[in-house]
């Protein structure tokens, strides 16, 4: 904090009868018009009072509140905007939009570009995970998603808007005019923020213990361990409608307020009553003054409950859980439709992973309840009940509700899975002596492996393993994801160099342009810059132009092209300096751009068609364009099947052949985001007061700086050569454009010819001439198998054995027989002899394989660790199950392997434990 008390002494405090005071128990200070006030008017300072107690005028319904909020401000000269995407797509340092302010974070912040509006009014529904462990147990003070309405004035040295004065002004006739309540009952706390890199002095809002509303006054930019001043200053203000609601209504609980009807319906469908709202208003008011973050906490809330309500801790534990899981569910299912609605894939990664920790959360809820609703209901629920509010969230419906089921489908298998993962670690050395498994381990079974704690306790206890979980558990799983990848370092491609004027991009103007004149105004012998390029600097996935610069009659290669700072730095061949202010000549291989464009403009055209295809929620994960092949990575829930991948590439051919215009041009970074919306951003977050857009007409639009086609139809044809998962929740499409996309259909076409002609029968005829090789080769395979069988049969009665403890014990060396054989014989023989150890080694290949009998692996052997045994300290490598292993060691060594044998023998009996 770098502020002093004169940064909250306002003149409107001053005039209004106010007086600074320090608070008796937390020490803050705080401003009040109560003279007899001794405490700052927070919890846990002061318990709620407005519990079944309301201080406003009358109560409201949530979308009462936004629009007296919103119409407030309007009324006042703020313009009205729509909400944002809670999916920060504009962020590459958050997930989610965690505030309202984070909407203009850090491009209008910074001074970049100019605000929408302003001053302007919105009300941003809004996710945080910080404190997603205290969801439901709160009463509603501490939520995942809410709203928060703000209002926002962004003041520069040439224009002032309104600052402190205004704000709180403001801010206090809302309270007081508006909503009605006493002056008298309002507090304001001192308090420094601190959010998105930007900070500043603020003040809280306070009314009867609880905190409604922060007005931050933004001037500072924190860099390192100090700040430094922006270059606006910005009234940044958080109004909690969930709050708001809250105290109009005075009900025990938020949620309650704040979803009206659903919270009826909620309990309803779990198969509970509503709770007796006596008992739970005393709950939330002591969850106001104990914390409950941590378990020692917890017990103590507990135990003061249980005093104040006169009812024992297991009757109140009884009472709270259906309580505390249901309003925790309910906040969840709505974080749900709104990250699914606004396109968000579950996935392992990024923003994805806490889709899928929410409906993993839920899932682990219901377990609680011992009750399980279908998610796809309770979402249904939430959408119908918010569908007034926000139409767009029912325009996704089918996918929210779908890929919601397939989730939970999901973890239920991974969940059965994940119990023999569980028995894997009980046997853990560590563990055993142990006779505790840590949270550092439940954290890891969680993330990684999607085991809840609750599962590992319920098998763990009953062997003597204890497992405590913290309170804090989720809190500390969403900590792990919490932020996004942190920004790589960019290379300084401007290093030494002298203050250089921007270039001019002929490469925009003049795209079909293949060379032109410009001059030299840096060069060091390996970096030339020119006052004006036709080269393209690499970006957006697009490589960068190659060519020449013809200087004094000599070319000189140009192998790369970089940009930064407006400044385009080309890459030259060699060590060939230039002399600056001469004349050059630059040649670009225009063939190669021409191909790349066609692919960029494929690129474009295909994420349309897969959107149609696929839905909404499609949105580019990454691209690579490139001469010969591209590819163009989607987020979707599940694997593109041929049917779809085949509309999609009809989809997009239809588009080229209907040559639509591609227009590309620069629009004002608001104008275009109002618009056209976030779908802009389909490659990223794009920087500047000024964009460039890439339109094809009623096809696509997107924030991008490539080169492309200037309409459709000069693309010709793409073909989608593959597609792949290449992670949870990513596929990938890798296609071919122009005359590349001909050229692969022609060596398609040649294959087949060689095909047909292999086979001896024509291309119309190819289909039944494979199917009828087909049907020979699995003939020709089932003979095989026989007469392997055979075989086996045939060695098996010549092959000596030695009984060691009870197990028949076989070993054979094999040369000149294949290792399918050598496999074969080694698996008749554990059929005949269920107590038998096989070892089989080729003294051709190094293979071996180690079978056990049914019988054998009862008694304790275990073929996968056996191999692992023999095969190790002779540069060997194997591995399996309890049945079969196999694996491979140098020929060189097949001595030391039988030593190895030897020694087998030896252990055989320790290993079925005589």
């Amino acid at each position: 904090m770098i502020v002093g008390p004169e940064a909250y002494r306002l003149r409107f405090f001053l005039e209004n009868g106010f007086t600074r005071k320090e608070c008796r128990v937390c020490k803050r200070h705080f401003w009040t018009v109560n003279p007899n006030r001794e405490v700052c008017g927070e919890s846990p300072c002061t318990p709620y009072t407005f519990i079944n107690n309301p201080p406003t005028k009358r109560s409201y319904h949530i979308w009462e509140m936004r629009e007296a909020f919103l119409s407030f401000f309007e009324k006042r000269g703020h313009t009205r905007i729509k909400r944002y995407p809670v999916v920060a797509r504009w962020r590459d340092d958050i997930f989610f939009t965690i505030a309202s302010i984070a909407c203009f974070q850090p491009h209008v912040t910074s001074g970049e570009v100019p605000p929408p509006y302003n001053p302007l009014v919105i009300s941003q529904p809004s996710i945080r995970m910080t404190d997603i462990g205290n969801v439901g147990r709160t009463g509603g003070r501490h939520l995942t998603i809410f709203e928060m309405m703000g209002h926002h004035a962004f003041s520069s040295k040439d224009r002032e808007v309104y600052w402190k004065e205004e704000t709180v002004a403001y801010h206090h006739e809302f309270l007081t005019k508006d909503l009605g309540i006493p002056e008298d009952e309002i507090t304001y706390i001192e308090h420094w923020w601190e959010g998105g890199g930007d900070a500043g002095p603020d003040v809280e809002g306070v009314v009867r213990g609880l905190e409604i509303s922060t007005l931050v006054f933004m001037q500072y930019r924190k860099v390192g361990n100090s700040y430094r001043e922006l270059p606006l200053r910005i009234v940044d203000t958080g109004y909690g409608l969930e709050r708001f609601t809250w105290i109009s209504k005075g009900t025990p609980t938020a949620f309650e307020a704040a979803y009206d009807s659903l919270y009826k319906g909620f309990f309803k469908i779990f198969g509970f009553n509503e709770p007796d709202s006596k008992i739970l208003s005393e709950v939330v008011k002591l969850s106001g003054i104990i914390d409950v973050s941590d378990d020692a906490s917890i017990n103590l809330f507990k135990r003061k409950v249980s005093e104040a309500v006169g009812m024992d801790i297991p009757s109140l534990e009884l009472f709270l859980r259906p309580v505390e899981s249901i309003m925790a569910i309910m906040d969840h299912t709505k974080a749900l439709i709104f990250m699914l609605g606004d396109g968000l894939v579950p996935s392992n990664v990024q923003a994805g992973y806490f889709a899928r920790f929410l409906i993993r959360r839920i899932k682990r809820l219901m377990d609680i309840l011992k009750v399980y609703v279908p998610i796809s209901e309770l979402l249904s629920m939430q959408i119908d009940h918010w569908k007034n509010q926000f139409p767009e969230l029912v325009e996704n419906m089918d996918y929210i509700l779908r890929v919601a089921d397939l989730e939970m489908e999901r973890y239920t298998k991974t969940m059965e899975q994940g119990k023999s993962l569980i028995m894997k670690i009980l046997k853990d050395e560590k563990i055993r002596k142990s006779s505790n498994i840590p949270t550092e381990t439940l954290l890891q079974l969680y993330d990684s492996h999607g085991v809840p704690p609750e599962i590992v306790k319920e098998i763990a206890e009953p062997q003597g393993v204890r497992v405590e979980i913290p309170a804090a558990f989720d809190a500390m799983i969403a900590s792990l994801h919490q932020s996004s990848q942190p920004s790589k370092m960019e290379e300084d491609i401007l290093q030494d160099m002298p203050n250089l004027p921007e270039t001019e991009l002929v490469y925009y103007t003049d795209p079909r342009a293949r060379r032109i004149k410009a001059k030299v105004l840096y060069s060091d012998g390996k970096r030339i810059v020119l006052d004006r390029t036709i080269f393209y600097p690499e970006g957006g996935g697009q490589p960068s132009d190659i060519g020449i610069i013809v200087a004094n009659g000599k070319e000189i290669k140009v192998n790369n092209v970089k940009k930064s700072q407006g400044i385009v730095v080309h890459y030259i061949e060699n060590d060939q300096s230039i002399d600056v202010g001469s004349e050059v000549e630059c040649i670009i291989d225009l063939n190669r751009r021409i191909s790349l464009s066609k692919h960029h403009s494929s690129t474009h055209i295909l994420i349309g068609a897969a959107r149609r295809v696929l839905g909404n929620h499609v949105w580019q994960h990454g691209a690579q364009k490139d001469v010969d092949r591209s590819r163009l990575d989607i987020t979707h829930f599940e694997k593109i099947n041929s049917s779809q991948l085949r509309e999609i590439e009809v989809l997009a051919n239809r588009v080229i052949q209907e040559c639509r215009p591609i227009r590309t041009y620069f629009e004002d970074r608001n104008k275009a985001e109002e618009k056209f919306g976030m779908m802009l951003y389909q490659g990223g977050v794009v920087p500047g007061r000024r964009i460039r857009i890439v339109e094809i007409e009623g096809w696509d639009v997107e924030a991008c700086g490539g080169i492309h086609c200037s309409n459709t139809g000069e693309i010709g044809i793409v073909k989608i050569i593959r597609s792949e998962r290449i992670q949870d929740g990513v596929e990938r499409l890798e296609f071919v454009a122009g005359e590349q996309a001909i050229k692969y259909i022609h060596s398609q076409e040649d294959m087949i010819q060689r095909i047909s002609k292999a086979l001896n029968a024509p291309m119309e005829h190819l289909e039944v001439a494979v199917s009828k090789l087909i049907k020979e080769l699995s003939d020709y395979r089932k003979i095989t198998e026989d007469l392997r069988g055979k075989l086996a049969a045939i060695i098996y009665s010549n092959l000596k054995s030695e009984t060691i403890n009870g197990i028949k014990f076989f070993f054979e060396k094999f040369e000149d027989l294949l290792n399918e054989d050598i496999l074969a014989i080694a698996s008749y023989i554990v059929r005949k002899d269920k107590l038998s150890l096989v070892v089989f080694v080729s003294k051709t290949d190094g293979y071996v394989v180690v079978m056990c009998g049914e019988d054998a692996i009862k008694r304790g052997l275990n073929a996968g660790r056996i191999i692992a045994s023999l095969v190790a300290g002779i540069g060997g490598k194997g591995g399996g199950r309890p049945d079969i292993g196999q694996g491979k060691i140098p020929i060189s060594h097949i001595s030391e392997f039988e030593a190895n044998i030897q020694n087998l023998k030896k252990q055989i009996g320790d290993m079925i434990g005589l």
